[in-house]
């Protein structure tokens, strides 16, 4: 049954705009329930050791604090249950261990904000410092590392006619999106309900529960809104934990808000990365060995693992490849994903290198990619799904201008500025999981949508909404999307780019369903212009069903609701998510060409223009595609050139935690000529909408662009995120 598309591929605005921009979304900590009261945690001065003893006399004297709870009165937990939270994942006072600069040793329960945060100041917390490890230039791995292999690296590289040895460094990244993380806990006898800052519900249900030891049914997580999360949302957090337990001791509803500072140490980062990364070719740049060394941080009390090894793995044809990825613990909080997780940071070495070999044999970079095109997955050795990557080098190449570059370094100039451009090929995993949505459709021809997934800021509503309008056939208007509520059917992590493919599948689904029960009704009930009609041949436009080749026969859904007598017709749109053992190998894939000016007696570095073309199969809407883009370029150019988490090594405390010294890019750091290009086509192997992610491959390949257009400005190979200043000089 074809349906009419009139909402999917439009560029229409943002369905929650005006909400926005006049201030009437309500964040977590917007939200202050009859009797509120405030948390505020106290954080540990030290970066490793024990806590010997926590004087509150002066704070529980001030007027309006109600209660500190450290380790020497805080209830014990009970053990964990289930598979989520994460082994090893930090519980709030349960023993006297500082495991890192900032672990919460107390929290200050008060009746405003005000006096929480001055009592806090007034808790003396005493410690038995312990030498601490937080520098990972000193730091030995730990356990087995991760490992893959594929023929004889070792000896084809040995034998390869043209090597390269290089060794990259990749900083630790903070994600600061503007609204920092907060909880507001509530308990209602043996209900617990949270607003929380979160793009998973259902994992703050399953974190709750298992901390508290009570049922997934006895908890409601409310996150409808989140203001920006970049990865730092993804997972359920100490500090939401602590709010929830200091709401049951004193036994009113409590409000926990980290400040930006906490946050440093408190939702995670993008870890550093040590990659070395060794090449083997013919003379014509045919890769012969790859070998890749990585090191990486996580904390002393979790293990931290993301996909860096997989470019490597797959963008290129390489017969031989060896890989290690060793876990170097720290005296720090647990990494976590961060946008583009573990790809962003795997290009950064992988195209890099690339670049590097090019520039060694004397080849255009697109041509060197394009001789290592693989014709299947050499990972998996299955075939592609699709793989548009020649179709991204080709119109990027086109629309960027590629033709002008000069491949002698440090030949164009514009006074005191060196010009370069440079590209870089991106690669991302397209995730699908099992996803629900209802819908109903009610006598007034409206209909409604619900799930439990998230919106961080790429506009699930609006995407969602699209796509029920059309398998509804009603106007975007006469749809309503809802989200972010665990009493909502169930949904996956609002993360690594799985979203659109996953509950969107499910909201095809659910709007099938229903538009099919309408017609089913329509063409059985003797009083419908369309009784006898065969039910293939009827299809819905602006909420009127009708005869395919007969508009004129037909009538709307509210005349058939009403003449039936129904309030409504309802139905649960499924989707199973990704098969177990798949026949195909999907990703999305993407082609970043920067150009970038580099003042010659300063080493500064500015990038002037950007392009990016996309390979994310059926794009569903453009004007949320085009943003998502633009912002990854943007956060890229923060990964390339300017953010750098700084940690004193002596005792563990983050240096920079604040927005005024983590450097992230504005306005003068931001080029005015940023595009992007999607590359047609449809990826219905991956999902029944045949879609594949998009919020994660914009960014994979952004930094090695402007890293290799910088070399091309100054004949100066910067092999270190990000790049600064004083590395050019």
């Amino acid at each position: 049954m074809s349906q009419p598309q009139a909402a999917v591929g439009a560029s229409v605005p943002r369905v929650d705009a005006r909400l926005r921009v006049t201030g009437r979304t309500k964040f977590a900590g917007d939200n202050s329930p009859d009797g509120v009261v405030h948390a505020v945690i106290v954080d540990s001065s030290v970066g490793r050791g024990r806590v010997t003893g926590v004087d509150a006399r002066a704070a529980l004297a001030q007027t309006g604090v109600l209660k500190v709870i450290s380790h020497l009165n805080a209830p014990k937990l009970p053990p964990r249950t289930g598979w989520w939270p994460p082994p090893g994942a930090l519980r709030p006072f349960q023993d006297d261990r500082v495991r890192f600069f900032g672990h919460p040793v107390a929290v200050v329960v008060a009746t405003t904000l005000e006096v929480a945060q001055h009592a806090a100041s007034l808790v003396e917390v005493s410690y038995d410092a312990e030498p601490v490890s937080t520098d990972m230039g000193t730091a030995d791995s730990a356990g087995d590392p991760e490992t893959y292999a594929r023929g004889d690296a070792d000896g084809a590289l040995g034998a390869a006619a043209v090597k390269l040895d290089l060794a990259y460094r990749m900083a630790r990244n903070h994600h600061n999106p503007m609204e920092p993380a907060g909880t507001v806990a509530r308990w209602d006898g043996d209900k617990l309900t949270i607003w929380e800052k979160t793009n998973w519900v259902a994992g703050a249900m399953m974190t709750m529960a298992s901390e508290f030891g009570m049922p997934q049914d006895k908890i409601r997580v409310i996150a409808p809104v989140v203001g920006g999360g970049f990865g730092s949302a993804g997972r359920t957090w100490v500090h939401t934990v602590i709010a929830a337990l200091a709401a049951r001791e004193v036994k009113r509803p409590v409000k926990l808000l980290l400040t930006r500072r906490q946050t440093y140490f408190g939702v995670g980062f993008r870890p550093a990365y040590e990659y070395g990364l060794r090449l083997g070719s013919d003379r014509r740049g045919r890769l012969s060995a790859s070998v890749h060394d990585v090191r990486a941080e996580t904390s002393s009390y979790e293990t931290h693992s993301e996909g860096v090894l997989e470019p490597g793995r797959m963008l290129y044809s390489t017969p031989n490849v060896r890989q290690e990825y060793g876990h170097v613990p720290l005296d720090v909080n647990t990494p976590t994903f961060m946008r583009g997780p573990g790809y962003a940071s795997g290009a950064f070495p992988v195209e890099s290198a690339m670049d590097e070999l090019a520039h060694e044999l004397g080849l255009d970079p697109i041509e060197l990619r394009l001789r290592n095109e693989p014709a299947a997955d050499e990972s998996t050795g299955l075939p592609f799904s699709t793989r548009r990557l020649r179709d991204c080098y080709r119109v990027g190449a086109r629309e960027f201008g590629w033709h002008r570059r000069n491949p002698k370094p440090r030949s164009t100039r514009d006074g005191d500025w060196l010009i370069g451009m440079g590209m870089a090929a991106g690669v991302y995993d397209t995730e699908r999981s099992a996803a629900q949505a209802s819908v109903r459709l009610d006598a007034d021809g409206t209909a409604l949508l619900q799930s439990a997934t998230s919106d961080m800021g790429p506009g699930t509503a609006t995407s969602m909404t699209q796509v029920a309008a059309d398998a509804l056939g009603l106007t975007m208007r006469q749809v309503t999307f809802r989200l972010g509520d665990s009493l909502m059917p169930p949904a996956p992590v609002h993360a690594a780019s799985q979203t659109m493919a996953s509950v969107g599948s499910a909201v095809q689904d659910g709007c099938d369903k229903l538009r099919k029960q309408a017609i089913t009704l329509a063409v059985k009930d003797e009083g419908s212009p369309l009784h006898g009609v065969d039910p293939a041949d009827v299809v819905v436009r602006g909420g009127r069903l009708h005869v395919k080749d007969n508009p004129a026969r037909g009538e709307t859904y509210q005349r058939l609701l009403a003449r039936n007598n129904r309030t409504h017709l309802e139905t649960l749109g499924s989707y199973a998510g990704a098969p177990e053992s798949g026949k195909f190998s999907f990703y999305a894939y993407a082609a970043t060409f920067a150009e970038v000016a580099v003042d010659a007696r300063l080493g500064l570095v500015r990038v002037r223009r950007m392009v990016g073309v996309y390979d994310a199969a059926r794009i569903i809407s453009p004007r949320l595609a085009d943003s998502q883009a633009i912002g990854a370029m943007i956060g890229g150019i923060g990964q390339a050139l300017l953010e750098h988490t700084v940690t004193d090594h002596r005792d563990g405390r983050i240096v920079n935690a604040n927005l005024a010294d983590y450097l992230v890019p504005t306005h003068a750091d931001i080029p005015k000529d940023l595009k992007a290009f999607f590359i047609e086509g449809e990826d219905y192997e991956a999902d029944p909408i045949g879609v594949k992610g998009l919020g994660e491959i914009v960014i994979v390949g952004v930094a090695p662009a402007i890293a290799n257009a910088v070399f091309n400005a100054t004949g100066r190979r910067i092999r270190e995120l990000p790049i600064t200043p004083e590395a050019l000089l």
